[in-house]
């Protein structure tokens, strides 16, 4: 789904010329006639989502400036693009303070309102992954960070909040890369716990031997609390709890039960205050049938079930998160990419993402990385094009079988580099050449080479005058010969080529 803008103008040429300038760049657009009405669009529940304001700062009743200052009382993050038919730069300066992010001159040029635009929404992008970041290293992210547009989603963060109000221990269930970490954090920032501490553990990583330690505290090659300990009076995550060992879970079902835990060596337990996170992304049913994992402790940490549905279930979500990714790759690299076309977006939609959020992410960083231009388009995402139908990668097409000339499979080419002052050992049928054809060469080589001096090539050749003279007559050379084809004369160098007396 491409970016949403709305264009506020009480000129109805205007707002139909800017309306088709969007629909041509490739956005959807709606448009009102006044401020109060730009307002209330923005403040309606249930609405498409709205990514930028293109506003008039001209206008009867509530003009654009008044529009400004009540989104900048309300905290609102909407990205706008100020529209005046005054081109001084009071207006412009006013604007900006007031919380524009561009100024544009009516009648807005064509290829200035795109760039605007483009810039608008990409610093908007960033601003907000920079914020989205900011509130995950801090604990206080929430559920409102989590994009939720799809069904699916925004019935699990429903079940998302309800449980956060209480410390249940929860249990997110879903397939690999669909976000289960940040649904954790967004579950602790939404929760009493917000701001304290939230201590991840990938259960996955720990080592048979040392599982319980680095949980529960002990000598685990160093004096360690242990993570329970460590998240007291916040959260502790415990990531792909499916692959637990078993040792490990027997030690867990005993913390659960007593809500202290023992570290090895301590003389008493102590009381951990944590609330508890769990995640797995393989069934835990069929771990249980198969003699993995604890069935008294799945009943223990299956207390409150969430699904997160697959990317490829969200597809309502894709570009808002791809266009975050972009954005923050593009700052991360040091790229000019601005944002993804609207073509791109609908591919990126139509794939069905195995690798879910996690395969996103990658797929638009190396989009972001190799992009030629400042929008990502169809070409950038070859991968994912090609397996797609339906979407144009730009590469030539092959001619017909019947308009291509026969050749074999496999075809080499063969380049060859020769050196002029180099005698060939093999014939055109790569046949050894016989030895007198190679003396005649090199007799004729050193005639050239030394410009038909015949005591300088007897003496090059180190045979005497009277056998140079024979040899001549043998092969029928002319002692004052002119120079031999192919070869071209050489600098007079001490190249030596020994040929039979």
């Amino acid at each position: 789904m491409s970016a949403r803008i709305l264009i506020a103008d009480d000129d109805p040429v205007q707002r139909h010329l800017l309306e088709s300038l969007c629909h041509r760049f490739g956005y959807e657009a709606e448009t009102v006639a006044c401020g109060e009405a730009a307002l209330a669009r923005l403040r309606a529940q249930g609405g498409e989502p709205i990514h930028l304001l293109i506003l008039d700062l001209v206008m009867p009743d509530l003009d654009g400036m008044a529009v400004l200052a009540r989104l900048k009382e309300a905290s609102a993050h909407l990205p706008v693009i100020a529209l005046t038919s005054q081109a001084g730069i009071e207006s412009a300066l006013a604007a900006i303070r007031a919380g524009a992010q561009d100024f544009v001159v009516k009648p807005a040029g064509p290829e200035r309102l795109q760039v605007a635009i483009k810039n608008a929404l990409h610093a908007a992008k960033l601003a907000e992954d920079l914020r989205f970041l900011e509130r995950r290293t801090s604990g206080t992210l929430a559920f409102s960070d989590l994009a939720g547009g799809s069904a699916d989603m925004a019935r699990a963060i429903r079940q998302g909040e309800k449980a956060a109000k209480s410390s249940i221990p929860v249990l997110l269930e879903g397939e690999p890369g669909t976000g289960k970490d940040i649904f954790a954090r967004a579950i602790h920032g939404a929760s009493a716990r917000r701001g304290r501490a939230f201590v991840a553990v990938n259960c996955a990583a720990l080592p048979d031997a040392l599982a319980g330690a680095i949980l529960f505290g002990g000598d685990a090659g160093e004096k360690s609390p242990g993570k329970f300990l460590e998240a007291h009076g916040g959260t502790l995550f415990l990531d792909k709890i499916c692959e637990l060992p078993m040792a490990a879970q027997a030690e867990l079902l005993h913390a659960l039960q007593q809500g202290m835990v023992h570290p090895s060596g301590a003389k008493r337990p102590v009381k951990a205050d944590v609330r508890l996170i769990f995640s797995a992304s393989r069934n835990l049913i069929e771990r249980v049938t198969s003699g993995y994992f604890r069935e008294d402790l799945f009943f223990r940490i299956n207390v409150c079930p969430i699904s997160l549905p697959p990317l490829r279930a969200r597809q309502a979500d894709i570009a808002g998160l791809a266009g975050r990714f972009c954005a923050r790759f593009a700052a991360e690299e040091g790229k000019g990419v601005r944002g993804i076309c609207a073509e791109a977006l609908a591919l990126l939609g139509s794939y069905d993402w195995p690798g879910n959020l996690r395969q996103l992410e990658n797929a638009v960083f190396r989009a972001v990385v190799l992009a030629g231009g400042d929008e990502l388009t169809v070409a950038d995402f070859p991968q994912i094009a090609a397996r797609v139908g339906g979407f144009d990668v730009r590469v030539p097409a092959a001619p017909p079988p019947a308009l291509r000339p026969a050749r074999p499979a496999k075809e080499f080419v063969r380049v060859e580099l020769r050196d002029p002052n180099v005698l060939p050992l093999l014939d055109a049928q790569g046949h050894t050449r016989p030895l007198d054809q190679l003396e005649a060469a090199a007799i004729q080589f050193a005639l050239a080479h030394c410009r038909g001096q015949m005591s300088a090539v007897a003496r090059k050749l180190g045979i005497g005058r009277s056998t140079l003279y024979r040899k001549l007559k043998q092969y029928g050379l002319e002692p004052q010969g002119s120079e031999p084809q192919g070869l071209e004369p050489a600098c007079e160098d001490e190249t030596r080529v020994v040929g039979s007396a």
